[in-house]
């Protein structure tokens, strides 16, 4: 079984167990009049909505590449995220509203033994089919799964407010419907506003994941021709299809023949490992040379006095056009050109014969 076909078992999974927990809890709170019962009822149907999107969304993402998207149509999970954070948060405005109503103007309400043990196993299902759905996504980087997931197991917490005003109107007499039921409301708003964020945050292109970066690079560097990776960026497709490129630092004296088993040799590690294709480029290192080692040591030193440049790579000098080479990763909060010309400054009276070519890279990764 493919993870698509995963995802969707496990959506209609979720659908199965929301749908008999709404028509349980809508039953529960009809005959005792319960508000937050019903809201509790009206949260179930809207997970199996979700449910629903995320089957649909998979199915779309999983087409095959056309010549309008070469790169697949993975990013739709992304969206399908996004949409089920808006249906959380217009849902959790909804009954935030009808809460306060509750709280206004507080309606009569009757709890029976039988409907209090309804309310306790519907706790305890959502409780274990979150965690399952929650795990399930996780394990297939599924975006859309993982924020159903979270989403139930998430109201399984909220249910438990819900049992706490039942048994405080069972035992007590008192009606704190309203005032639950906006506390509910307000965790939902807020969950939804997270997923919100979450999925606006992958569609946008976030940060990769520190981990990853690290291995990519420690695999590259494992190459004894290879003295460094640097400029190491990854774009995700969907989760699925990340697409990425990376320099390595090799001797300049390096032929052709060999710096194509080399880049062909690391592109299909990385795929094979990661599932990350990645294009290689190529630094000279041209480190032999004793003055040239000089001149890097200088530039070393006067980088070292400048912290907010990350790191500097890709020095190279070319003697044939009197031109020095290297790149600066300068950090988000420094002015970026300032720094980099008051590298050249102070570089100019140590290589007077020189050419300083600076190139800025960003902080793509760590």
């Amino acid at each position: 079984m493919d993870r698509s076909q995963k995802i969707i078992r496990t959506s209609v999974l979720g659908i199965v167990i929301n749908l008999i927990l709404v028509a349980f809890k809508s039953l529960v709170g009809l005959l005792s009049h319960s508000f937050a019962v019903l809201l509790d009822a009206i949260n179930n149907l809207s997970d199996a909505l979700s449910s629903l999107i995320t089957i649909l969304g998979t199915k779309l993402a999983n087409r095959p590449p056309d010549k309008k998207h070469p790169y697949g149509y993975g990013r739709i999970e992304y969206l399908t995220g996004m949409l089920i954070a808006v249906i959380v948060l217009v849902a959790g405005l909804s009954a935030l509203k009808e809460s306060i109503g509750k709280i206004l103007h507080p309606q009569e309400v009757s709890y029976t033994l039988v409907s209090i043990l309804i309310i306790v196993v519907g706790i305890a299902v959502k409780f274990l089919t979150g965690r399952h759905v929650k795990r399930v996504g996780t394990e297939l980087n599924s975006s859309a799964l993982v924020a159903s997931g979270s989403d139930a197991f998430f109201d399984s917490i909220l249910s438990a407010g819900t049992l706490v005003g039942a048994l405080l109107n069972l035992f007590l007499g008192w009606n704190l419907e309203g005032w639950i039921g906006a506390l509910i409301a307000l965790i939902i708003v807020k969950a939804g506003i997270e997923m919100l964020l979450e999925t606006l945050n992958s569609i946008t292109g976030e940060r990769a994941d520190k981990e990853l970066t690290d291995e990519i690079k420690a695999a590259v560097t494992a190459y004894p021709a290879v003295h460094g990776a640097y400029d190491l960026t990854l774009h995700s497709y969907g989760p699925t299809n990340t697409i990425g490129s990376v320099h390595i630092e090799v001797d300049d004296d390096t032929p052709a023949r060999e710096l194509h088993r080399l880049s062909r040799q690391i592109a299909s590690e990385i795929y094979q490992r990661f599932g990350v294709v990645l294009t290689v480029g190529v630094y000279a290192s041209g480190n032999a040379d004793p003055a040239h080692a000089a001149m890097r040591e200088q530039l070393e030193g006067i980088v070292a006095a400048h912290p907010e440049i990350l790191q500097m790579h890709g020095f190279y000098v070319d003697e044939s056009e009197k031109r020095v080479m290297f790149d600066l990763i300068v950090d988000f909060s420094a002015d970026a050109k300032a720094v980099c010309a008051a590298v050249q400054r102070e570089l100019k009276p140590l290589w007077p014969d020189y050419r300083i070519d600076v190139v800025l890279d960003s902080d793509f990764s760590d």
